[in-house]
């Protein structure tokens, strides 16, 4: 994407020759690419996989010409079917599908010969699985859906993710093998994996070639089993706490203010100093486990509020877990951290406007007003915009910027925590 200017260009006999602007480097691929070769051999000179959907590579044929046939097997629906001398092919929808393959020899004269007929089954084979972001509510949202695949399948299902998730997953689910995208594109295993799944966000698959339906209509972790075949209904993720000892004898409530986009916060200038106060007189500790003590962009910062004890900090995973899981409960937004306490199985009060309930694991003390502005996040109309951390598609610059949840007041929120301290 160049950058234009909005000064006007120099008279003619003062201008110098145009010189080239430096281009924004291309966004790395966060997926590891399918062999240029399928995997399968299926004699003849026919390979095929599902490493990319349904691909089938025919050489070219010596005598006559092939007929091609996916067929959808759940759906008893054929995808594709066509003649030709030579090709390769691949299905246009990339999530899972239960194909079968079929490829026929046409003769000059006519005869037919069927020369391969297989029927999509993974169990015993290499089947990747790849979670591309570090996110940490993706990842924590998105894995238990790869385990039902696993279990399912019957698979030998190889997981590629962010190191830093490997020991929160590794001796919970021992039947995965965990490994990066660093790591699995130099290993040998590349050329025998069988059927290869991509999980992600898909904000502008319109055609729904990524994803069967789009993310924001089914929730940010069920999408995963969208795309998996699977079983789209919320399971949390089993982790592994190492050091799981109470890391402070009185009782305490986790919170955590931080966000990576202005909308995702809380933005009820005293909400959070009310939260604290409320949790104090009820005789709580109140820890921050935020990565960082404030956050922000250009004039806009967001701080630790005050009376809140300072456990921000680059911590390891399973550390945040630790405070998560010995807290009496967890008061957060629509963020990674609440994704963790839902893992630790921790009751979590959910303050978020900019998202529908139904984008979030359920808590039954998630909080939002339906009298505000609400859930473009999950509006298709409305494309997130990662690089502005200010986005506010309906309002922005207005009165109303961020209503969602600055319209939600105190008192509703300490009513949540009420009871869910209670429950």
């Amino acid at each position: 994407m160049s950058t234009d200017s909005s000064a006007q260009t120099p008279a003619a006999e003062a201008q110098t020759p145009p010189v080239a602007q430096a281009q924004p480097a291309p966004m790395p691929n966060p997926y590891i690419l399918p062999p240029d070769l399928p995997t399968n051999d299926a004699g003849q000179g026919i390979h095929f996989d599902f490493n990319w959907g349904a691909r089938v590579l025919l050489p070219k044929s010596t005598e006559g010409r092939w007929r091609a046939t996916l067929t959808d097997l759940d759906n008893s629906t054929i995808i594709f079917q066509g003649e030709l001398e030579e090709g390769h092919l691949s299905s246009t929808k990339k999530f899972f599908i239960r194909f079968a393959v079929d490829v026929e020899r046409i003769a000059p004269d006519g005869t037919e010969t069927k020369i391969l007929h297989h029927e999509f089954d993974a169990r015993g084979k290499i089947v990747l699985v790849q979670l591309p972001v570090g996110t940490l509510g993706d990842t924590l949202g998105w894995f238990p859906y790869v385990a039902r695949f696993a279990a399912q399948s019957g698979a030998r299902v190889i997981c590629c993710l962010a190191k830093v998730f490997i020991p929160l997953f590794a001796t919970e689910y021992p039947e995965i093998e965990l490994t990066t995208k660093e790591d699995f594109e130099k290993s040998p295993l590349r050329s025998q994996v069988y059927a290869t799944y991509n999980i992600g966000l898909f904000f502008d698959d319109t055609d729904n070639i990524h994803q069967p339906c789009d993310f924001r209509y089914v929730g940010l972790h069920r999408t995963a089993g969208y795309i998996l075949g699977v079983d789209p209904t919320e399971e949390a993720p089993r982790i592994a706490i190492e050091d799981d000892t109470r890391p402070i004898e009185e009782p305490y409530v986790c919170i955590a203010t931080q966000a990576s986009a202005q909308c995702k916060y809380w933005n009820n200038p005293g909400g959070w100093l009310g939260v604290i106060e409320f949790l104090k007189k009820r005789g709580y500790r109140v820890i921050c486990i935020d990565q960082k003590p404030f956050s922000g962009t250009g004039i806009v910062w967001n701080h630790i509020p005050n009376g809140a004890e300072d456990q921000t900090g680059n911590r390891p995973l399973a550390e945040r877990a630790r405070w998560l899981k010995h807290a009496d409960l967890f008061v957060g937004l629509s963020s990674g951290l609440s994704w963790l306490a839902w893992a630790t199985q921790t009751k979590t009060v959910m303050i978020s406007g900019f998202t529908h309930p139904n984008n979030e694991f359920h808590t039954p003390w998630r909080v939002i007003s339906w009298h505000s502005c609400n859930s473009c996040w999950n509006d298709p109309r409305h494309m997130f915009n990662h690089n502005d951390f200010l986005w506010c598609p309906r309002h922005a610059n207005t009165d109303r910027q961020f209503e969602c949840s600055r319209l939600i007041s105190t008192d509703v929120v300490t009513k949540s925590i009420a009871q869910a301290l209670d429950a």
